[in-house]
């Protein structure tokens, strides 16, 4: 069967690249999963969203990936995100904090577009991770 070819990228670092069965990514115009075969495609990714990544036999690679694109060809699949992080890699402690400081600003009425923008992220590394959110 055929592979796609998977490249998850950030102004950082690389995050991951291999072989995958199947792509399952958060756009602006909704989820999208991609495998092999797959029409050309180049979607905007929402900001605190879920990257899963199949890989047959082993354990699916998941990321919060915060805004970027997607781009599909030819088998080829990049994810160039502004942000991501690899749930393995997520403090989840840390994450939790961030998400209970950002609702305490919102409970305080303090809510603003950086304060939606921190519990978003908070939440995708969250789910990242494997926690319940």
């Amino acid at each position: 069967m055929a592979k796609l070819r998977v490249g998850v990228v950030s102004p950082e670092r690389e995050i991951w690249s291999g072989e995958a069965d199947m792509v399952i990514a958060k756009t602006v115009d909704g989820e999208i999963g991609i495998m092999p075969g797959h029409a050309p495609v180049l979607g905007v990714l929402v900001e605190g969203g879920v990257l899963r990544v199949k890989r047959g036999g082993e354990s699916d690679l998941v990321a919060a990936v915060h805004g970027g694109f997607i781009s599909v060809a030819s088998n080829d699949v990049s994810i160039l995100a502004e942000a991501a992080e690899l749930g393995s890699e997520v403090d989840v402690a840390a994450a939790r904090d961030a998400l209970q400081r950002a609702q305490s600003s919102i409970e305080a009425g303090q809510e603003d577009a950086d304060i939606r923008l921190a519990a978003k992220r908070a939440r995708a590394r969250l789910r990242a991770a494997g926690e319940e959110v």
